[in-house]
């Protein structure tokens, strides 16, 4: 009997003190960078605890509540890579090779957890990938990559670690956020951190709080209700699936391939419990446990899966409110969002049609005007007419860091390609102006006309628009004060005059306004010109999506929503 109780006492003792021991998260590890302006350290130590983080020479104590959880905020840390993080209470922890400069969140679907080495693309990868990786030395960039996995619940505790930037492991990090840090690591010489958290075929719903899904009312119908209902019958479904759909599907994909011809895509299955991603579930568990982590801001790749019919207007409500939310999270109200437009995909088509991705890309760029802190990064020109994912993922990146240079960090350079700014309808003419600062040296790439113009009268019938660059001329000579107002009144940029046979008085032009249009109108930058449209027409059987690298979450027929553009005079933010 003695035996016996002295093995299970110190058991417990031991399991007591293992209790009471200091604790950290994941992203409080080895190789981690921090955010230098708000440079945040958190874990769990018995109640009552005391609890001392030292980095560097900034030193920040704190108590464990009576949950067992602190959190400290590092102050005075200077980019750099200081060394060793101590955290020290009943128990010393070591955090070692930390640095400190700025830390992005990258997330978003297939296109952003593409890596440089990869399945995604037919050649194996990026552009140039054995290139890319060979040279991807840099021990300033970090990167904290998290697992693709759903919960119902929010989670505390984000899984993944942190890598160094080297040859041996770059190859299987995101590539967009590889290159946006990069870029950034290499213009700003800072310190960059990544928390990429993406996955492939997923919807903005899957991302967004379920709070917020269920205060608005469409949102409630359309996304949460479907899942709710899903959940309850799960059994049922799981079933049906398995004797039925799943047979019925093999033996179609068994005589296509017979035949030769292409098999039809697989049916996903339905998702029990923290099964899959489905409404609010990849918040839950890849987002949430981020939030008490100091960041500067995101970087963002999704639409894909919500590029379908209604769902591409609904988009532009649902994008901000999803931002607007993690910024809620983040207690980070400002914090810079920026966007990645969708690249251009599938075949051109030979005339103006309506297009459900033309939709989601204006939802897009109405995010990025009006709401504050967001910025847009064009892809229109980069994209390929048979890989949803394209392989030129160094300018995605790139352009997403200029952005952030030019709104974030101050710098003085062009970061956007023409964007539109109004229209004059004047006879059966439309002359284009855009935003000071984008069209300087407005040119086509090939030096053939510029391309993929449409111009429609009050029949609502585009037609293919000539449009032709025209300088303006200088402020015509006068004096005194009728002489700077003049010269004030001048255009300083390049303006576009459209005009079609056929059209004596157009009302409304689209630029880009397909699934893959022919592009080629750039600024003195190289950038290219932003799609855009001067109608609010609804949209008009728009030509079906196509299907994202993953099956994203199921979704009910929505409810029409009103479509949002500008007005054809307006000039948006």
């Amino acid at each position: 009997m003695k035996k016996t109780i002295l093995l299970v006492v110190p058991l417990a003792l031991a399991l007591s003190g293992a209790r009471g021991d200091v604790t950290l998260p994941p992203l409080i590890s080895d190789n981690m960078l921090l955010e230098s302006t708000k440079a945040v350290v958190w874990g769990k130590a018995d109640p009552g605890e005391k609890v001392t983080v030292k980095l560097g020479k900034s030193e920040a104590h704190a108590t464990a509540d009576k949950d067992g959880r602190w959190s400290v905020k590092l102050l005075g840390l200077q980019p750099g890579t200081p060394g060793e993080l101590t955290v020290s209470g009943k128990n010393n922890l070591t955090v070692k090779n930390v640095a400190v400069g700025d830390v992005w969140v990258c997330s978003g679907q297939s296109n952003m957890e593409m890596t440089l080495k990869c399945g995604h693309h037919p050649s194996g990868g990026v552009a140039n990938f054995d290139q890319e990786i060979a040279a991807a030395n840099h021990p300033d960039i970090r990167m904290f990559t998290v697992p693709k996995k759903a919960s119902e619940t929010p989670v505390e505790d984000l899984e993944g670690k942190w890598e160094v930037c080297t040859p041996d492991v770059v190859a299987k990090w995101s590539a967009v956020g590889y290159f946006f840090g990069r870029k950034l690591n290499q213009d700003l010489k800072l310190p960059i951190g990544l928390i990429h958290t993406s996955w492939g075929g997923t919807p903005a719903q899957s991302w967004t709080p379920s709070d917020v899904i269920q205060a608005d009312p469409e949102f409630k119908t359309v996304y949460w209700e479907p899942r709710q209902k899903e959940l309850s019958n799960i059994v049922e479904l799981k079933a049906k699936y398995n004797n039925e759909t799943l047979p019925a599907w093999q033996a179609k994909a068994d005589q296509a391939k017979a035949a030769g011809l292409p098999v039809p895509g697989r049916p996903r299955p339905p998702y029990g419990p923290n099964e899959g991603p489905t409404v609010s579930a990849l918040y839950n568990k890849m987002i949430h446990g981020a939030t008490p982590y100091g960041i500067k801001g995101a970087i963002w790749y999704q639409g894909e899966a919500n590029a379908g019919g209604l769902d591409a207007d609904r988009y532009s409500r649902l994008l901000p409110a999803m931002i607007t939310s993690w910024r809620k999270a983040w207690n980070q109200p400002d914090f810079p969002f920026y966007i990645v437009q969708l690249a251009n995909f599938q075949a051109p088509t030979p005339d103006p049609v309506d297009n459900s991705w033309a939709h989601l890309r204006e939802s897009q760029r109405l995010v990025a005007e009006t709401l504050p802190h967001t910025g847009l990064a064009v892809t229109i020109d980069i994209g390929e007419e048979k890989s949803i994912h394209p392989a030129n993922k160094q300018d995605v990146g790139i352009r997403l860091a200029l952005a952030a240079e030019a709104q974030t960090y101050g710098k003085k350079i062009v970061y956007s390609g023409p964007a539109f700014a109004k229209v004059q309808f004047e006879g059966n003419t439309a002359k284009i102006s855009f935003k000071p600062g984008t069209a300087a040296g407005l040119k086509t790439t090939d030096g053939t006309p510029v391309k993929s113009f449409a111009i429609a009268g009050e029949d609502k019938k585009f037609v293919w628009a000539e449009a032709k660059i025209e300088t303006p001329a200088p402020a015509e000579k006068a004096k005194g004060k009728k002489k700077a107002e003049a010269q004030a009144a001048a255009p300083a940029e390049p303006i576009l005059v459209l005009s079609a046979p056929g059209v004596d008085k157009p009302v409304a032009i689209r630029y880009a306004w397909a699934i893959n249009p022919p592009v080629n109108l750039v600024n003195e930058a190289g950038l290219p010109a932003v799609p855009f449209r001067t109608d609010n027409w609804p949209l008009a059987q728009p030509t079906p999506a196509p299907k994202p690298s993953a099956t994203p979450a199921p979704s009910a027929t929505p409810t029409p929503a009103p479509s949002a553009a500008p007005s054809a005079t307006a000039s948006p933010k």
